[in-house]
């Protein structure tokens, strides 16, 4: 199953806040909050998150619970960043992680699409989806496993 992935986060390098994943079918998407913002962070990121602010336990669970419907993945985002915000929500503390069905990791910087709500992950994550069948219109409506 393709998995279009998308995180927002404080500012280059800082915390994550909030990451959807969308599928052609279900779609995940948690918010972390964030309790010291940076300025642009502040003004652009945080008035469009549409979820309420769960716990790290509660965001690890849910990722897991969501990823699990699966038999395996290809997660696709547009950016590095992104997938390394996704692997670093699988690791539960010193050497633990969830357990996941198998994944593949694909980076595009060809996904640029147009959100209907920018810097809001949900939005973000469908826009990479729309830019990922516009170049791969063959694919649409196919499944994968």
């Amino acid at each position: 199953m393709r998995l279009w992935l998308d995180c927002e986060f404080n500012d280059f390098g800082g915390e994550l806040i909030s990451m959807a994943l969308v599928s052609d079918g279900p779609e995940w998407y948690q918010s972390l909050g964030c309790a010291s913002p940076s300025p642009w962070v502040a003004e652009n990121v945080m008035p469009v998150i549409d979820a309420p602010t769960i716990s790290r336990q509660e965001f690890v669970l849910s990722l897991g619970k969501f990823l699990w419907q699966f038999e395996k993945l290809d997660i696709i985002a547009d950016w590095p960043d992104d997938i390394s915000y996704f692997c670093r929500s699988l690791i539960t503390g010193p050497g633990g992680r969830i357990d996941t069905p198998p994944l593949r990791m694909e980076i595009r910087r060809d996904l640029d699409g147009v959100s209907a709500v920018p810097h809001n992950a949900l939005y973000d994550a469908r826009a990479i989806k729309a830019a990922w069948y516009a170049l791969h219109p063959h694919h649409q409506g196919l499944r994968t496993p």
